[in-house]
């Protein structure tokens, strides 16, 4: 009897030791899938730089990253509301990023890529947005405009989809005009690349918006993947399957994303 009772509680503690490492698995998987590093752009300028919630291509030439990738959490892991801090320089940058001060009086608003609003989990997070290597020229009409409602509207899909992934940064080109003592381009345009998947499907939209005061509506600004990677010679998402990611990148339909 003794020996029917040993076996038995051998039995439950192998049955619950199995269910405690397959729930830890899963989440160690669920946590990978989550990486803002597990889905990252190729770099024109070769100089990736990964802070702990996001990373970014510094383009020194126009002095400003040419992307900025990171997972977008649903707003279930907490929103805090933190004190804005300073811009400072980003010291991961080897080339030096633009400094703060190229925008006293540009008539331009220090605009970020990697919206300060999407970190709003931790205050670590939050104030990891404010290197300079993270801000982009925008109008304020912009910035506070069109461009605010693509970054809400991306915040409400990151909780309807549980998280996506975004890419986004300015279009720069030969001839842009520039501010400041450091000559940062103003780019013309601005785009947004959205990934996710979401129950076992693959989900992806980009938007390429004028730097302008605009009322359109989003899904106007709608483009392919493949149409950006040619303006830009990025490769958004090159560890897709090729075959996943040459259905999903030649598409422009916004159909199944919930606007």
């Amino acid at each position: 009897m003794k020996n029917v009772k040993f076996i038995l509680l051998l039995f439950g503690f192998i049955f619950l030791s199995f269910g405690f490492f397959s729930k830890s698995t899963s989440n160690i998987v669920s946590l990978q899938l989550q990486s803002p590093f597990a889905y990252l752009p190729t770099s024109t300028t070769h100089q990736i730089i990964k802070h702990t919630y996001y990373a970014l291509s510094y383009n020194e030439k126009y002095e400003q990253a040419e992307w900025v990738s990171y997972f977008l959490r649903s707003s279930d892991e907490g929103i805090g509301h933190f004190k804005r801090p300073r811009f400072i320089d980003d010291p991961k940058v080897k080339t030096e990023s633009a400094q703060s001060k190229n925008y006293i009086k540009s008539g331009y608003d220090r605009g970020h890529l990697c919206a300060a609003a999407d970190m709003r989990f931790s205050k670590s997070a939050y104030d990891e947005t404010f290197f300079t290597s993270n801000i982009s020229p925008q109008k304020h009409v912009f910035n506070n405009g069109i461009w605010k409602k693509l970054e809400d509207k991306s915040r409400y899909w990151a909780q309807k989809y549980n998280g996506i992934y975004v890419v986004t940064g300015g279009i720069l080109q030969k001839g842009l005009p520039t501010i400041g003592f450091e000559k940062v381009a103003i780019p013309n345009y601005f785009y947004k690349v959205l990934f996710c998947n979401y129950k076992g499907k693959y989900k992806m939209v980009a938007f390429l918006v004028p730097s302008v005061k605009s009322k359109a509506p989003l899904y106007t600004f709608v483009v392919s993947v493949d149409s950006l990677e040619k303006m830009t010679g990025i490769d958004f998402y090159p560890q897709l399957n090729d075959a996943i990611e040459k259905d999903l990148e030649q598409k422009s339909d916004y159909k199944a994303w919930a606007f």
